[in-house]
């Protein structure tokens, strides 16, 4: 390919059909200086601007590698480039030569793949987790079952004693199941806003005397502070589902070792804002792992969490409803301390 230069009406055409794109677009010409280029590839790489050598915006041996090839008058290529810093990035560039008039350029389009392989690689988790958490209860009860239908087929103790431990893997199992089937249909209407109207403190005593019989299981002593009126605009049943999980969890988990559980559940104003605010006085949560706490099947305390019931989905969907409400979740706890979740949601 001949250098030569690329004229005035050639470089508008070129950045007429950088614009058209909707993903990242240069333009380079054969002596890889950037001759076009979209407000998406811009936004990308801020620091090239027309007439700089490409290496100033993208150093992936890879691509560059790819576009001397096609510059040099080769065919067109697809090529990976990752990203380390400041976070993991991944691009899908495709590399391919734009025949001119007057003068030779090569066209680069950039994928960005990075959502899409943390969706691929959330999936495979979740069926991997997912799998797991069925597997042990299912064991335990097959286990048993052979159990009773052998040894123990004429251990009247035995028999009572295992059906008990069977019916709560059972439970626990519909647990599972129950909150899978909860996070999926919330995720297939994320994208539709809750038009209706909730009143949040109503919905927060209505729980707290939901839950009153677990409560005096745990020894729990739950404290409500919810004025009338704090509307919020949202879906009625995820709204209760969303407190149900927060509250449960401090009634569960909010106990230190020794002691009852102190719950409190304020229902709060702020600008624009009504807050739900759930607070205990248990150990609280280790700081490296507040981040990782709406993740699916994540336990900061994985036996202690299996042996309260829990799934391990409850934040997970909390954070969810969240989402489509256009809210948002903040947690703050220190080791010893207890723990304070805030849910935050539009005022109506």
């Amino acid at each position: 390919m001949v250098q030569q230069v690329i004229g005035d009406a050639e470089r508008r055409v070129l950045t007429a059909f950088a614009e058209a794109m909707p993903g990242p677009v240069l333009v380079v010409d054969v002596a890889m200086r950037l001759v076009a280029g979209n407000a998406a590839a811009r936004n990308l790489m801020p620091s090239l601007k027309t007439g700089d050598p490409l290496p100033m915006g993208i150093r992936s041996p890879e691509v560059l590698d790819a576009v001397r090839r096609v510059c040099g008058g080769g065919p067109a290529e697809t090529t990976q480039w990752v990203e380390r810093v400041p976070v993991e990035r991944m691009f899908e560039v495709s590399v391919a030569p734009v025949p001119l008039d007057t003068a030779g350029a090569v066209a680069i389009a950039v994928r960005d793949l990075t959502e899409a392989r943390r969706i691929e690689r959330m999936r495979a988790d979740f069926i991997a987790n997912a799998s797991h958490e069925l597997r042990t209860p299912l064991a335990s009860l097959l286990g048993f079952i052979e159990t009773l239908q052998g040894p123990a087929r004429n251990d009247e103790a035995a028999r009572l004693q295992f059906l008990g431990i069977m019916r709560d893997q059972a439970q626990r199992m519909s647990r599972l199941i129950e909150d899978l089937l909860s996070l999926s249909r919330i995720e297939q209407t994320q994208h539709l806003r809750p038009q209706g109207l909730v009143d949040l403190a109503l919905v927060a005593r209505h729980v707290a005397d939901t839950l009153a019989p677990l409560a005096e299981e745990t020894g729990a002593r739950v404290t409500m502070e919810a004025p009338d009126g704090a509307v919020v605009v949202g879906d009625r049943d995820e709204i209760i589902r969303l407190a149900e999980n927060l509250i449960e969890n401090a009634i569960k988990y909010g106990g230190r070792e020794g002691g009852a559980p102190e719950v409190r559940v304020e229902v709060l104003r702020s600008a624009g804002e009504i807050m739900l605010r759930v607070s205990d006085n248990g150990p609280g949560i280790a700081p490296e792992h507040i981040p990782r706490l709406t993740e699916r099947f994540f336990r900061a305390e994985s036996s202690a969490g299996r042996a309260r019931g829990g799934t391990g989905l409850g934040l997970a969907i909390v954070k969810h409803i969240l989402a489509r409400h256009r809210g948002r979740l903040t947690i703050k706890s220190k080791l010893g301390e207890g723990s304070t979740f805030s849910a935050s949601l539009p005022d109506a």
